[in-house]
């Protein structure tokens, strides 16, 4: 994948907090992909304070007005949620 721009980053309307090797996270990404919802993944294994937040609640998906959609969800939550 190619890197991001800040500003295309910038521009995505959700991040899905996550960690590699989570299960849960991999579902997750899979109904905002198949929604085709633009979002960007954010490890939160690479930031001490999002550990400590989302640790034991991802994936997380949060709007840019700070509303989260926490795990577990699906379509038609994700679809609520997003308005998609």
């Amino acid at each position: 994948m190619p890197e991001l721009t800040q500003t295309e980053l910038d521009n995505r309307p959700y991040l899905l907090y996550h960690t590699d090797g989570c299960h849960l996270c991999e579902l997750a990404a899979a109904l905002l992909d198949a929604a085709d919802i633009n979002y960007h993944a954010i490890d939160i294994c690479d930031d001490a304070y999002l550990a400590q937040r989302y640790g034991v609640s991802i994936p997380v998906l949060k709007a840019r007005n700070d509303n989260e959609l926490h795990w577990p969800f699906n379509a038609t939550q994700l679809q609520e949620f997003t308005g998609a």
